[in-house]
């Protein structure tokens, strides 16, 4: 790593292209940074399989200085190219997506054509499950560690299926304006608003605690009841009240951390953000965390002494400034990521 940082300024110009104007190649970093443009399966605003590019463009403007990790970006960041196969498909199969979602809109049940074409995006979004899952496996047996961009909330789930063959047990810390715990939202099995669901098909996770929610239906409450403790929910609505009678936040953080076992897998969709910091998200909420807020919630993982195992970012919207609070908020992560594996 020695010779990649010969001759490179922090405090310069980033290399043109590469996530944070870092240096680094597949080789020399530590943490791969996998952008996964698919967006199948949204069911509001489209865009966000764009976002990786957003994000990926903004990221050069972040200064690499960071409070909680100054030299954290020494540890070498690396995104490979985004897959322009994947960003063609979503594109394609996001219209015939389209057609089944307006078809069910209209109350009626589907035909067998368009039955056929459900069977086929499930088969196109399997697939992107696949080349997630080996391409992070392949990362993870190179000793690398893996962050993943989105992309809509669907496409962590060959990540997370990577990660299970890694780690026996581990939670989720799940930041969202919704619980996406539908079972098959809208006929597709790997919809954005089921990726909870499909992961907590996944023995190794132990624990899954949801901060922010605010945007849920009756039959993912009534499953949250029925998990046993399995699930636990923050939602946004009793944090504030929480708030408003004068529980520090920090205290909060504290409490949900506390019950989340020793390695932490954090997943975010921006739209548990405030949607002043990611308006062009798929499917904005009102309410939601300030981002200072978010960060301090992932600050106490690693004061806590707990690992953090993995992570992603989805649902950023394809616009400039969801693209720059998007970036900051990978680049905390992979700091306070790199922190916590050195404890």
């Amino acid at each position: 790593m020695s010779d990649v940082l010969q001759n490179y300024d922090p405090s310069g110009i980033g290399l043109a292209g590469a996530i944070f104007g870092l240096p680094f190649d597949y080789d020399s970093a530590t943490l791969i940074v996998l952008g996964v443009p698919w967006e199948v399966t949204v069911s509001y605003h489209a865009g966000t399989a764009r976002g990786v590019e957003a994000l990926l463009e903004a990221s050069s403007q972040i200064d690499l200085y960071d409070f909680d990790h100054p030299e954290g970006w020494k540890q070498g960041i690396f995104m490979p190219e985004i897959s322009a196969e994947i960003l063609d498909k979503s594109d394609r199969y996001r219209q015939d997506a389209a057609k089944i979602i307006d078809h069910l809109a209209t109350g009626a049940k589907l035909d067998a054509e368009l039955t056929q074409l459900l069977e086929q995006i499930n088969q196109a979004c399997e697939s992107v499950n696949q080349w997630l899952f080996e391409q992070t496996h392949a990362a993870l047996n190179a000793g690398k560690r893996v962050a993943v961009i989105g992309g809509d909330h669907s496409v962590p789930l060959g990540f997370l299926s990577a990660i299970a063959t890694h780690y026996p047990n581990f939670g989720i810390l799940h930041i969202d304006a919704h619980s996406d715990l539908r079972v098959a939202y809208e006929g597709f099995e790997y919809s954005h608003a089921s990726i909870m669901y499909n992961a907590l098909k996944l023995p190794q996770i132990s624990k899954l605690v949801q901060v922010g929610i605010r945007d849920t239906c009756e039959d993912e409450v009534d499953l949250v009841r029925n998990s046993k403790g399995r699930i636990s929910v923050h939602y946004d609505a009793m944090l504030k009240q929480k708030s408003y009678a004068g529980i520090p936040w920090l205290e909060l953080c504290q409490q949900i951390v506390s019950e989340l076992p020793q390695e932490v897998y954090v997943s975010v969709d921006v739209d548990g953000l405030d949607p002043k910091l990611c308006p062009n998200t798929g499917t904005p909420v009102p309410g939601g965390l300030e981002l200072e807020q978010m960060i301090c919630l992932f600050r106490e993982i690693v004061t806590s002494g707990r690992t953090i195992i993995g992570f992603d970012v989805v649902e950023v919207g394809n616009a400039e400034w969801d693209g720059n609070v998007a970036a900051r908020t990978v680049y905390k992560l992979c700091n306070l990521m790199d922190l916590s594996w050195q404890k």
